[in-house]
């Protein structure tokens, strides 16, 4: 009976720690905050809800902690000005009556910032 127990134990310990990890959600006010995580314990992303939609501020990284995108959400929908990174460039995407209305691409060499 105890190596079933044992077994089980083990089982439930392996399905608890292969789920992937949960969001943390905090009200804030009219909204909920929500950040997510990847499996490794960085931030996958976080912003706001309001009314069950994407609201306010938004913010995604990569698994190593780099940003990715950032922008804006009014009711549900991407709105104004967006930034997307990766390793070659920085793309701006403005958004507007939820269709892209323009885009703009800087390769990292001309927008890298010296110290």
């Amino acid at each position: 009976m105890k190596k079933y127990l044992i077994l089980a134990a083990i089982l439930f310990t392996g399905v608890i720690s292969a789920q992937e990890a949960k969001p943390v959600l905090e009200p804030f006010g009219k909204q909920v905050k929500a950040t997510y995580f990847f499996e490794n314990g960085q931030v996958q992303q976080e912003g706001f809800f309001e009314n069950g939609k994407l609201e306010g501020f938004w913010v995604s990284y990569n698994e190593d902690g780099s940003k990715k995108s950032s922008g804006f959400y009014a009711d549900g929908i991407k709105t104004g000005k967006w930034f997307f990174w990766n390793e070659k460039n920085l793309s701006e995407v403005d958004y507007s009556n939820n269709a892209i209305a323009m885009v703009k691409n800087w390769k990292q060499e001309a927008i890298a910032i010296s110290n």
